[in-house]
This record gives C-alpha cells, structure tokens and sequence, in this order.
C-alpha cells in the first residue's frame, strides 16, 4: 500500500504581514551562534550567502529558499565542520521552529502532529515537497526542496530531517529511533554520525529526504495539545502566503532535471509530461527564454559535478551514475569539454589551492 498524503504546490489567503516567498527565518533560529560555536565567521558567511542578519530577529519574516540553503552549504564550507546541517538539526528545538513547530505540539496526538506539519509546511517553505507514504505497519516521511536553483542541499536536508526527528523525540523520548532514514545525498566521509544521531540504519543515494517511522510509535498524546491554539498558528501561517512567486519556467525545469538524473539520461518527453505541458510547447518556451532543454541539462550536470567533486570521499564513477551517465568515459569527456581537464586533474588541482 502507497497511499499518499502530499502537501499542495500553492496557497492563497489574505495576508495580515510580508508574503512569504522562501522559508519563514524561525527556520534559522540560532544559527549566527551556532556558527560561531563550530568556528566560522558568521558575518562572512551570511554576506556570501546573501542573508541579512536582521532578517533572522524576526521568525515571521521570509528568507530566500535559494540563501537560505546556501548559507548552510557555506557554514560548512568555512567552518570545515562537514557535518555542520546535521548537527544543528539535532539541538533544533520543536519552539524554535516558529508557527511550523507550534502547529505540531499543539496538535492531538503524534500521528496527528505529524499530518498537521506536513499540510502546513509548503506556508513555512515553499518550493519543496513534504509527503507522507503509507506503506503498511510505517509511514515514510518524505522531504525534498524543488527548486531549480538549488543543487547543492545536502546541508538542509540533514538539518530538516533533525528538527523532524526532534518533534516526535519531544513526545516520544529522546532515546526513539525511526526504523530507517534516507538521504538523497552521496554518503559522506563522516556517515558514521548519522547513525548514532538517528540511532538507525541510513542509507544514501536515495530518491527522497525520508523518515520510516513505525505508526504504533505515533499514538502517544501531545502533551502540549492545544485545539485553540492550534487554529490560531494555523490561520497565522496561512496569512503570511499571499501572491507567493512561482518558479520561473526555467528554474521549473532546472528542478525537474536534477531530480531525474538518478534514472540516467533525462528525458525531455518525461519533464514536459510532469510540468503538465507537451514536449513541443516546453521547447517553444524554453527558445523564448533563449535556452533549451538540451543546454539546461548540460549546465545542470556541471554546476553538480563540481559540486560532487568537492565531496573527495565520492568516487568518480559513482559521480557519473549520479550526473545520469551510464559510462564514466562519457562523463569524463563531458566535463574535458567544459573544464579542459579530466575529473581527476580538476579534483586534485583544487586540492592544492
């Protein structure tokens, strides 16, 4: 049974304050001093990343989904703390978390908690898909950010998975554990914290962010259970969503592209058919945008190359599988054409600088 349970694509409500268009900052709670405790500078990062500070004093106020998951990928960079997003997650309390996490305490029960955040999410953060999966004795919790900007977001789903873990772990106690957790990432060098974090078996290289969580786990009542208030927090993540901005096409497709590489060769047929457009007409837009499908997939899988290169435990014929290749020689003469060198060269001259 894979009965589904998705979170819509858009909402519309009157609004009382700012549209929210990216992620609501109670979202990075914390996280200028977080920074500071693993030894980056916060300052320089949040100004490579295009946040500012001020914006993170107010949980209600909008970060761009694109910085916002940059400035996580950054933190870890300058800080050298590779684990940084799955180590914030873990001290991320449920409180913290704005109206998204109130919405979960103030509900009946944990199951119910859950169904309420996951409902409630694309008015926290846009551009992403939350679900649940009923497969049986277990839901699947399932987390991915769709936006076409956005590559590189290993970072946040380790985060995002942590705070969901700390919702059910308030209720549940903090030695609970989900049956499995996956990640869509590649395994990193430091995989072995994972484990003890979510006290589980995790896996990598999976098509979605995912929590398995055993549904007799999820009967407990939540302590802090509040009907009232819950319809208020609610009604107040609702009104901070109106005329939120949609992808551009390009963007939508950039999107599309990423997630199918893990099937190989993406195919222009399959994403026209998933935007609800024919083939023909994707292609017509994308020449008005002056591009092309061709060319979005070719740009694609060089931003994630170098991306995947950086990771030096990832081994270069496990990067082609992951860029959609079926042979290393054929990604091997892709990245030549757009580097002038061969993976290996361009892996080891960064290296040294």
């Amino acid at each position: 049974m894979n009965t589904l349970i998705t979170t819509p694509d858009a909402f519309s409500a009157l609004s009382a304050g700012a549209a929210n268009r990216g992620v609501l900052a109670a979202a990075a709670t914390g996280l200028g001093d977080f920074i500071h405790s693993k030894g980056g500078d916060a300052d320089r990062i949040f100004g490579l990343s295009g946040i500012n500070p001020e914006q993170l004093s107010s949980p209600t106020l909008s970060l761009g989904l694109v910085n916002y998951c940059r400035v996580m990928e950054e933190a870890a960079r300058v800080s050298g703390f590779d684990n940084f997003g799955l180590h914030y997650g873990k001290q991320f309390k449920p409180q913290s978390l704005g109206l998204i996490g109130y919405i979960g305490l103030c509900s009946s029960t944990l199951e119910q908690a859950l169904h309420n955040v996951v409902t409630a999410f694309p008015w926290h953060q846009h551009d992403t898909l939350t679900r649940l999966v009923d497969k049986g004795d277990s839901w699947r919790l399932d987390y991915q950010v769709r936006h076409g900007a956005i590559l590189a977001r290993r970072q946040d789903a380790e985060l995002t998975l942590g705070m969901f873990l700390n919702i059910i772990r308030h209720v549940a106690g903090k030695n609970w554990a989900p049956r499995e957790v996956h990640f869509e990432h590649p395994r990193p060098e430091q995989w072995h914290e994972h484990c003890k974090i979510f006290d589980a078996p995790v896996w990598f290289d999976q098509p979605f962010n995912s929590l398995v969580i055993a549904k007799r786990d999820l009967q407990r009542s939540m302590p802090e259970s509040d009907p009232m208030l819950l319809m208020v927090m609610q009604d107040a993540i609702r009104r901070l969503n109106s005329s939120a901005s949609q992808q551009s096409l390009v963007e939508q497709v950039r999107a599309q592209i990423s997630l199918s590489l893990l099937q190989g060769e993406p195919v222009l047929e399959e994403v026209a058919d998933k935007m609800g457009l024919s083939s023909w007409s994707l292609q017509r837009r994308l020449r008005e945008e002056g591009g092309s499908f061709t060319t979005l997939v070719d740009k694609v899988r060089c931003e994630m190359a170098t991306h995947y290169l950086q990771q030096k435990q990832l081994p270069i014929s496990e990067m082609a599988l992951l860029l959609g290749y079926s042979e290393v020689s054929a990604f091997s003469r892709a990245f030549r054409r757009w580097f002038g060198v061969s993976p290996r060269q361009w892996r080891q001259h960064e290296a040294l600088v």
